[in-house]
C-alpha cells in the first residue's frame, strides 16, 4: 500500500452504522484529516449501495473503515455481527479493504461535543452520525499514522 501523500494514495472513508443511517466521513488525500460528508438515509441493500458507489468514486475512496459495536467489556454481540456482515457485503460489492475498528464511545463523544454548539435538538441529531463518523476515522487514522 502506498504511504499517505505518496502519488497513488487513496482517501479513507469512514462509516458510522445504524438502522436508519450512515454516517459518513472521509479522509483527506493526505490521510491527515477526516471531514464528515452528508449522512444516507437508509432504504434498503441496493439503494444503500448505490448511495455509497457515489461517494467511493468522487471522493476516489481506497479503503473503507467500518464502526464496530462492541459492549462496554469489549465483547461483541449481535450488532456487531450484523457490521461484520455488512463490511463483508462492502467488500464484495466495491472490491475495497474494509477494516472493522470499534466505535464504543465514538456516539457518546459525538454528543458531547454536538451539545457544546449552539445546535438545535433536532440538527443535533442530524449530525451526531456525521460527528461519530468523524470521530471513527480520526481514531483509525491516528492508531495507523505509523504505517
Amino acid at each position: 500500500m502506498d504511504a499517505p501523500g505518496t502519488p497513488g494514495h487513496r482517501r479513507i472513508l469512514a462509516l458510522d452504522v445504524g438502522s436508519k443511517r450512515i454516517g459518513v466521513a472521509v479522509s483527506d488525500a493526505l490521510g491527515i484529516t477526516a471531514q464528515g460528508l452528508e449522512t444516507i438515509q437508509r432504504q434498503n441493500k441496493r439503494r444503500d449501495l448505490e448511495a455509497l458507489g457515489e461517494v467511493l468514486a468522487k471522493y476516489e475512496v481506497g479503503e473503507i473503515v467500518v464502526g464496530l459495536p462492541l459492549r462496554l467489556s469489549g465483547a461483541e454481540g449481535t450488532q456487531s455481527e450484523k457490521m461484520r456482515q455488512f463490511a463483508d457485503e462492502l467488500h464484495k460489492h466495491f472490491g475495497l479493504t474494509v477494516h472493522l475498528w470499534d466505535e464504543r464511545w465514538t456516539s457518546t463523544e459525538a454528543n458531547r461535543l454536538l451539545r457544546e454548539t449552539d445546535l438545535s435538538i433536532k440538527k443535533r441529531g442530524q449530525a451526531v452520525d456525521r460527528m461519530a463518523a468523524i470521530l471513527i476515522l480520526h481514531s483509525w487514522m491516528e492508531a495507523h499514522s505509523a504505517r
